[in-house]
């Protein structure tokens, strides 16, 4: 066999396990590679290469359901439901700038395997959750489906809840189902500059808790704000409204009322809205062609007027650039190189709070050593190998690929 295997269905795929499984050797799952540095550096055999399982196999934009062979292109997924006015409403982040790679290689597979999602999280929740259905090859090399291509659909477990973010360690997904929802006719963004984090934490938190519907709630600090919103000097909180354009209007204005004790608001465009959103979601700032691209970066996810905390924990120790989303519950974190990466430092500030950090970008060796996801506790743990033993009893599809020896 060769290093490399290019499946052109299911039946390869399940062949492809299955002489794995024989020869006693371990397979490492990409679509396009968009997202392949990110994690520990997987020691595998050879490579199962998804990306001639393409295609959309049903779109039914009135059900609001679509199906998709798992090599497809994000981006093909992307501008064919738009053509009907409907979006993936978990706003799925492009590593590919921030990982050295191009941007639009995502495939929908690969999305769902990491359990992506974006700045409108707060509101739409994570792939997961607009994971409908799945057609996959276990580590078993047994073909298996779960769920349907309707939001009621399952009975017994969930299979798709946990696929996603599995990483491609428990099964080579074949054929996914997911939900599409209507795209907003219009957008604006209330901008607020000047704030402090601890203030700015606190301005999102009362936005988030407003009869508004914020669908993005972001803050930079004044070196991040300059790359962000075109040499601005100073700090600036963004919260993202959207919907139909009587209904945009009249919240932006009590937004604007609600936010006039934090500072004097500036709206934002559709335009300019949705290329602000979009740099947030991919976390532009950090990309490998800017001032950062060097650096290693983190991704903090806390309660989000713990974020702030975090941050200061680490900039009081290193050299730090950083930003927030989701309301300040998600926090990039560029630092200075360091021999583990950081990742005493991070970890220790990320546990006085709660919540867990990921290591996004590092060197191989680094991955290897500081680990890309947090250790998990000792009951969860053994809960995460016995669901990989059952699914992949001799450890063909990414071995150590999230955690050492899993």
């Amino acid at each position: 066999m060769p290093d490399t295997l290019k499946p052109r269905d299911v039946k390869d795929v399940e062949a492809a396990v299955q002489w794995a499984i024989g020869e006693s050797k371990s397979l490492e799952i990409v679509g396009h590679g968009t997202k392949r540095v990110l994690g520990r550096p997987a020691q595998v055999d050879a490579t199962l290469d998804m990306s001639a399982l393409a295609g959309v196999t049903l779109y039914e934009p009135e059900e609001l359901v679509l199906s998709a062979k798992a090599g497809t292109p994000l981006a093909q997924i992307e501008e064919l439901i738009a053509a009907s006015g409907q979006q993936l409403a978990f706003e799925p982040i492009d590593y590919g700038p921030l990982l050295g790679g191009p941007s639009g290689h995502a495939t929908i597979g690969g999305v769902l395997a990491a359990n992506v999602s974006g700045p409108r999280r707060i509101k739409a929740g994570a792939a997961r959750d607009h994971f409908l259905g799945v057609n996959a090859v276990s580590g078993r090399g047994e073909i298996f489906k779960s769920g349907g291509r309707v939001v009621k659909n399952v009975t017994g477990y969930d299979l798709c809840k946990l696929l996603a973010g599995s990483w491609g360690t428990l099964a080579a997904m074949t054929d996914v189902t997911v939900k599409t929802l209507p795209r907003p006719e219009t957008e604006q963004t209330l901008v607020v500059f000047g704030l402090d984090d601890a203030a700015a934490a606190r301005a999102m938190s009362a936005a988030l808790g407003a009869a508004v519907d914020v669908s993005g709630a972001a803050h930079f600090p004044a070196g991040v704000a300059a790359r962000l919103l075109s040499g601005e000097a100073r700090a600036a909180t963004a919260l993202r409204l959207e919907g139909v354009a009587p209904s945009v209007a009249h919240r932006i204005a009590a937004l604007g009322a609600l936010m006039k004790p934090f500072g004097t608001p500036v709206a934002v465009g559709p335009l300019a809205s949705r290329t602000l959103w979009r740099e947030i979601r991919d976390a532009t700032p950090f990309a490998t062609s800017g001032p950062s691209g060097d650096r290693p970066v983190w991704r903090i996810s806390t309660a989000p007027l713990r974020g702030h905390e975090v941050a200061s924990t680490i900039r009081k120790a290193t050299d730090a650039e950083l930003f927030y989303d989701w309301g300040g519950g998600l926090v990039w974190v560029a630092l200075a190189k360091m021999d583990d990466a950081g990742a005493a430092l991070v970890r220790r500030a990320v546990a006085a709070v709660g919540g867990h950090a990921t290591l996004v970008r590092a060197s191989a060796a680094l991955r290897a050593s500081a680990g890309s996801f947090n250790a998990e506790p000792g009951g969860l743990a053994a809960l995460t190998k016995r669901v990989k033993e059952s699914f992949d009893p001799q450890g063909v599809l990414g071995p150590g690929r999230m955690w050492a020896g899993v």
